[in-house]
């Protein structure tokens, strides 16, 4: 089975919302549903420098405050737009992160965004690795977790 690092943003903007990304129904982890961005460390990058070039390549966003979360595990099953389908095993790197602006340029890998306030992210359909990291961030009650404990 073969390894991802992911450096996953969560960016709340000057207003206190959160930025929330919708999966293409065509391709992911869970596709179709909502998530935080994110993407795999590159040979020789670092966490930060990995999270600042997934922000911009994906998002057209600058990040001003970068500090980190919390760290996760799981095996996921990810599909490809052409329907081939992998097992991966994927550590997931979170961090805290504040940005520059509000306008989001997305590339390819998301159909649409949305800035949420606390109250309101609990009315998106969230993937269920979402959940887990928004509940252990304080912003999901705790019962909300549904994936297993980092290790």
């Amino acid at each position: 089975m073969r390894h991802r690092v992911i450096a996953v943003p969560l960016i709340a903007n000057s207003a206190g919302e959160y930025l929330l990304c919708k999966m293409p129904s065509d391709r992911g982890a869970y596709p179709g549903q909502w998530a935080l961005p994110g993407g795999g460390l590159e040979p020789g990058e670092t966490m930060e420098e990995a999270l600042r070039r997934e922000t911009r390549e994906e998002l057209g966003l600058e990040l001003t405050a970068v500090e980190p979360l919390l760290f996760k595990d799981a095996v996921r099953e990810k599909l490809y737009p052409d329907g081939r389908r992998e097992t991966l095993y994927m550590i997931f790197l979170v961090f805290r992160c504040r940005a520059a602006g509000a306008a989001v340029r997305l590339n390819d890998e998301f159909e649409a965004y949305a800035w949420a306030s606390p109250e309101a992210l609990a009315s998106y359909d969230l993937n269920e690795a979402t959940v887990d990291t928004l509940a252990r961030a304080g912003l999901l009650p705790a019962q909300a977790r549904t994936s297993t404990p980092a290790r």
